[in-house]
Order: structure tokens, then C-alpha cells, then sequence
């Protein structure tokens, strides 16, 4: 936002240097870019957040000089001169489409000439760095710089039976605006019409077939409130950005929608005379007056401040910046009753309206001291001033998260950070769920990326590929992100957490990796699996996991189909595993465990099975069977071949004992091995080889 000096001490009478100035607002919030002169003025290039719209005018910069140096603001009172002939009579305005345009004034001028600018007005526009054009376009763009409101100059005889029409654009439906380049409207666009044609994209930029000429003799002003979210969209959509559409896609004030358009056709009827019409066609609703008020507690303000702040001062600051002092809860005898001039010497806190050019981003106590702080001076809070502090927790998805991280870095993996929107290809490259739609987005700065990825494990294998490319074979991947299932935001289930992980390890190995997360989290915790037939997964290498019984993710090894649309040259293992319900299983709190005083025994058991029986079936009977000193089995290897019948398979167990108070005999396993062999048998057919 750059500001005109001059321009600027019409609304509030400043002594101090404009680099003064300049470096007092951007101690106040505003960042100072840099400060040049401009012909006899001096430019002022402020950085205004998005939060602050307030700020994108001449008058709101001033409002903010005007409060730190505690001086008077002046605003015009924009009166105007109107002839006995109505405006109504003139023409008229329908809003079709109230939810993208709430309110639209129009007002008249007839018999204005058009032509070249006063010395004054092309000098204020050049400091701002706007080209003039002619009066009347450069009165609506000098009245957007003061106050952030755009407006818009029609011709007002080139509107198709001299009316305005809000609607929403049409299929096919399109329009030369005023950069003289065609532009395809859809239904999701807000346009104004005349009775036939639309002549304007609402919001964005006005239309070439109404556009104010050296032969415009009769203006229609147009001033309205848009709504934010279709202006961003329309303007993201055309890849059509102005100064109307900045403003309007951070909400403009829609209390001073009338005085802008009451200074619009005063400024024209200076420069270039004419006739104002009477009144002004005015459709739509009003903005309600906020009745809601914001409490400030005084002694809040040291609490996180860390300093004293005068009360008096705290009201002045507050006031000045457009808040009404309207209750107090305590000791309300020390209030005076004038307007102007209110006390709270003994008062706890008081309320306060919050005006319309801030009911955006001042809606809580700590907006207020925010607003306190920044006007009084941050300079004043001393680097040692104690501020009373309370040591913040992590949340419990934070500590899971930790938890996990460090079992996968212990393992060997590196942490990738991708984005999740991605390229149509990569998107169905792979997802677990196969029957997930891919959601798509329009987003200016990606516009090859318009897919929100239902799966991690696509961004994970191209971040290989590019690990691969650069001679780093075999990059164990994880991350920890969200992935999109719905259009529904806010919803957890719509847009899960989720870890990913990538590796050249074996299927056994990744499973392993994953009890290891979920036993670090969860002593107790155990993991099952159970085959699934998702067509990215190589046949009989692909598994849903489930952890203490409920759904976890997926685990498999995937196919080359999947891996060769990427080049990559390894077998990759995938996982993908629910963080929410990792952090269902929770218990973080740390446990004794004393560590073993006597050897753990081993033994190894190799049966024959049918090709039916998973390991899950062997492992659950074996635990049942192999008695107190039975401390775990693992899988040690299977076999399948010419010495095996062909529905047949051989897993090779290695089962360990361990008793707490002795070493065990070898007759005590050699009892527990037999009542494992005899349960195998029995209960899934197995037979010792």
C-alpha cells in the first residue's frame, strides 16, 4: 500500500518528518518498505497484512498516524449537490444473486464532461504510482486509495435499457473487459448486467462495452458489497487480479458504502460538472449493526505484557482507534456519563463495539491488548520485563508422533515433507483405497497440481525416484500427513492423518517395523494381518494390518506396474497406517520392566502346512499351547517346492522360553514344544517335517 504525504495530512495534521512518520507506522503493525519522493510529494510503501484491511486506504493509514501521535482525524463529510430529478427514475437494480452481492448502490450523473484530470488529481494517483486515465475513471480510482472501497464508472447510455442486473454469469456466456481481452464466464461468477449482456466481472474489472469514454456524456456510479470467497475465486479462475479484487477478497466495510459513493460523485461533479440525480437507487440489505462487544480485563494486560499500561491511556488508544466504550462491569460510579470522555480509574474491565472496518480480526481480549500494545509501543516493554508464563504440554498427538518418528529414524528412515496437492498422474498412481475419489482444486500457484492426494505412499515413491536419480539407492521414507477422502472440511474422516512409509525392506521386515510403532507407543499393543486384493500389491504380498483387532492400514509390496511408471529401479515395500487410531491404543506413561536374569532358550519347530493356513493361525495356537515359559515365536522362513505336495508350504518357527526365577531344563521345553506340536496338529493340520 503506498501513501501520498501530502494526501495523507488532509485527514490528520502531522509536524513530524514523513520518515518519522513512516518508521512510527511500522512500529504500530505496518512494515515500511521504503520512502521516496515523488515530484513536490513523498511516497510511503507500507506492507499491510491481510488482516488489516482497514489499512488499504489513505484514510485508514491516517486513523493509525492519527492515533500515535494523538492528534484529531478529519474525514470529508462527502455532501453533494442533487438536482429535484430522482435517480430512481433513471434506472433501476435487481440483485438475482444476493448471496455474491448483498448490497449494490447506484447513483446518476448527467451532463458530465468528460476529459483530463486537474493538476491535483493526476499528481495524488502518480505518487501512488496510477497511470490517470480521464476524470471520471481517475475520481473512482482516487476514492479507492482513500478509502478501500472500489467503485465503478459506467455509461450509463451504453446499458441495455438503462438498468443493472446482479446476477450469476452464464454457460458460455463471456465479456471483453476493459483490458480489452475475452474472458469466459461460468455460473459460479458473479456479473453485473445491463438488460441483455453482462458489462462488468462484479468485483474484478468493469467491461469494455460500457467503459468511459471522451463521448460519455451520462454516468451510472456503482458501489457494492461482494462476497469475499467468489471475488478469490473469480479472480484465481480468470487469472485476473486488480485493486477492486485485493480489497474485495478481504472484505471491505459495507457501513461506508454510501459515504464512498456520496464522495465518488462529489469528487466527479467537481472535475468534471453535471447533474447528480437525486437520492440513489440502494438494493439489498444493510449491514446489521453489531450489537456483540469485546471485554477487556485491565489487569490481562499485564499478564501478558509484562508492564503497566496507564488505564487512561488504554481508553484513549482503544477510542481513538474506533472502539465505543460501551459498559463497564465493576465500580461503574467512576464512569462519567459523556461519550467522549469516559474514566475507569477503579473499574476491573470494560466492553467496547468494535467498529465495521475492524470487526474482522478484533473479535477477543487479547485483539485488544494486541491493539494496546502496538499503538503504546512495543519499544516500551523492556527485554527483561517478566511476563508470567505456564509451561505449555504437548498435545497427545504431538507425543505419539515423536514416539513414532523416533522408532523410524532409529530404523533406518528419513523423514520427507511433500505437498499434498499433486499432479492428476501421481494422484492414481497408487492409493490403498482404491475406490477413493481424487479430489481436485484450483490453485494459482500450482497449476499442474490440482489433485489432493488420497495416499502418502505416491509422493513418498517419487521422492525414491529422485533420491535414486541422485545415486542415494534404497531411501527409507516416512511421513506423517494428512490425506484427502472428501469434500468435507473439518470432518477428521474426510482429510485422516496418516504415516506413510516406503522401503526396499522384505514384507516381514516392514511388519516388524510397524509392530515396533506400535508397541512404542503401546507395550501391549499387538498386530495382525489379514490379505487384501488391492491391485497395486503384488498376488499374495498385500495385507490390511489391524492393530488390537481394529483397522490400522495397508502393507505390501508393491507392484511393478506401480514402481515402473516412476523408473524405479528396487522392489518397494509400502505402509500406510492410521494415526488417529494409533493414538487410540496410547499408554505413555513409562513402565518398570526388570530386565532378565536368566537365559532365554530357543528352539526351532518346522511344519508342513496346507497353503490355507497364515501365519496369524500359527502364531495364535502356538501361544495358547506353549505354556508359562513361553516368551515369543518368529518367523524364521517358509519353503515351497518339488519336495512339498503343490498345495502344501513349510514355515520354520523359532520359539524362545524364559522363566523369571531359574534357567529352564531341557525336559521342561522339550514338554512345552511337544504341547505346541500336538495343538499344531490338531488345530490346523500342521506336521513336522
Amino acid at each position: 500500500m503506498i501513501v501520498s504525504w501530502d494526501w495523507l495530512q488532509e485527514y490528520v495534521k502531522l509536524s513530524v518528518p514523513a520518515e518519522e512518520c513512516a518508521q512510527r507506522l511500522m512500529m504500530a503493525g505496518l512494515n515500511l518498505e521504503w520512502v521516496k519522493p515523488v515530484g513536490s510529494d513523498t511516497a510511503i510503501d507500507l506492507e499491510v497484512t491481510s488482516n488489516r484491511v482497514d489499512c488499504l486506504g489513505q484514510i485508514g493509514v491516517a486513523r493509525e498516524a492519527a492515533v500515535c501521535y494523538g492528534t484529531a482525524l478529519t474525514i470529508p463529510p462527502a455532501t453533494v449537490q442533487e438536482s429535484a430529478v430522482a435517480a430512481s427514475s433513471a434506472t433501476s437494480v435487481t440483485i438475482e444473486s444476493e448471496d455474491l452481492c448483498p448490497r449494490y448502490i447506484a447513483r446518476v450523473i448527467k451532463g458530465a464532461k468528460v476529459g483530463s484530470s486537474p493538476a491535483w488529481l493526476k499528481n495524488r494517483l502518480e505518487t501512488l504510482g496510477i497511470a490517470s486515465i480521464n476524470n471520471i475513471v481517475d475520481v473512482t480510482n482516487y476514492v479507492l486509495m482513500e478509502c478501500g472501497q472500489p467503485l465503478h464508472a459506467f455509461d450509463y447510455d451504453k446499458l441495455g435499457e438503462h438498468r443493472i442486473v446482479v446476477r450469476r454469469g452464464r454457460a458460455g456466456e463471456t465479456i471483453q473487459a476493459i483490458d480489452h481481452k475475452e474472458y469466459k464466464l461460468t455460473p459460479e461468477m458473479c456479473v453485473i448486467a445491463d438488460a441483455t449482456r453482462p458489462v462488468a466481472i462484479a468485483g474484478v474489472m468493469g467491461g469494455a462495452s460500457t467503459e468511459i469514454s471522451s463521448s460519455t456524456k451520462n454516468i451510472l456510479i456503482e458501489v457494492a458489497d461482494f462476497a469475499p470467497r467468489s471475488i478469490r475465486a473469480t479472480a484465481r479462475a480468470l487469472k485476473l487480479h486488480s485493486d477492486s479484487s485485493y480489497r474485495f477478497e478481504r472484505g471491505v466495510d459495507p457501513y461506508q458504502l454510501d459515504w464512498a459513493s456520496r464522495r465518488c460523485c462529489e469528487l466527479i461533479l467537481q472535475v468534471a460538472g453535471g447533474e447528480l440525480l437525486a437520492g440513489a437507487v440502494d438494493v439489498g440489505k444493510p449491514a446489521a449493526k453489531d450489537t456483540k462487544s469485546v471485554t477487556l480485563r485491565f489487569a490481562r494486560l499485564k499478564k501478558v505484557l509484562g508492564i503497566e499500561v496507564p488505564t487512561a491511556e488504554v481508553l484513549r488508544i482503544l477510542q481513538a482507534l474506533g472502539m465505543e466504550l460501551v459498559s463497564t462491569p465493576k465500580s461503574s460510579s467512576h464512569w462519567t456519563q459523556t461519550r467522549t470522555e469516559k474514566r475507569a480509574d477503579d473499574a476491573d474491565s470494560a466492553s467496547f463495539l468494535v467498529p465495521s472496518w475492524r470487526r474482522r480480526d478484533v473479535t477477543r481480549e487479547i485483539d485488544l491488548i494486541e491493539e494496546v500494545a502496538r499503538i503504546y509501543g512495543y519499544d516500551k516493554i523492556p527485554e527483561d520485563a517478566i511476563v508470567p508464563l505456564t509451561v505449555s504440554q504437548k498435545s497427545l498427538r504431538d507425543r505419539v508422533v515423536e514416539r513414532v518418528a523416533e522408532v523410524l529414524t532409529g530404523a533406518g528412515f528419513f523423514e520427507s515433507i511433500t505437498l499434498s496437492l499433486v499432479d492428476d498422474k501421481l494422484a492414481a498412481l497408487f492409493s490403498p483405497r482404491p475406490q477413493a475419489n481424487i479430489l481436485s482444486v484450483d490453485h494459482e500457484k500450482f497449476s499442474q497440481l490440482k489433485a489432493l492426494r488420497p495416499s502418502i505412499i505416491p509422493s513418498l515413491l517419487q521422492s525414491r525416484r529422485n533420491n535414486e536419480r541422485q545415486g542415494n539407492f534404497n531411501a527409507q521414507l516416512f511421513e506423517v500427513s494428512a490425506v484427502f477422502l472428501n469434500a468435507d472440511p473439518g470432518n477428521p474422516e474426510a482429510e485422516p492423518k496418516m504415516i506413510g512409509l516406503v522401503s526396499g525392506r522384505s514384507f516381514t521386515e516392514m511388519k516388524g517395523v510397524l509392530l515396533a510403532i506400535a508397541q512404542r507407543v503401546n507395550p501391549a499393543s499387538q498386530i495382525t494381518v489379514k490379505p487384501c486384493d488391492n491391485p497395486g500389491f503384488v498376488d499374495g504380498r498385500g495385507a490390511e494390518v489391524f492393530l488390537n483387532g481394529k483397522q490400522w492400514g495397508w502393507l505390501g509390496e508393491l507392484t511393478r506396474t506401480v514402481t515402473d511408471q516412476l523408473d524405479l529401479r528396487d522392489v518397494v515395500v509400502a505402509a500406510e497406517v492410521s494415526l488417529p487410531v494409533l493414538e487410540t491404543t496410547a499408554d505413555l506413561r513409562p513402565k518398570f520392566v526388570e530386565l532378565p536374569a536368566f537365559p532365554t532358550v530357543s528352539r526351532d519347530l518346522n511344519f508342513v502346512l496346507d497353503e490355507s493356513v497364515t501365519w496369524d493361525q500359527i502364531e495364535e495356537v502356538v501361544t495358547a499351547a506353549a505354556g508359562a515359559h513361553f516368551q515369543s515365536a518368529s518367523f524364521s522362513g517358509e519353503y515351497r517346492g518339488k519336495q512339498l505336495p503343490a498345495d502344501k508350504k513349510s514355515y520354520l518357527l523359532t520359539l524362545n522360553y524364559r522363566a523369571a526365577d531359574r534357567t529352564l531344563t531341557n525336559e521342561e521345553v522339550e514338554a512345552a514344544q511337544q504341547s505346541v506340536i500336538k495343538s499344531c496338529e490338531e488345530k490346523v493340520g500342521a506336521k513336522l517335517r
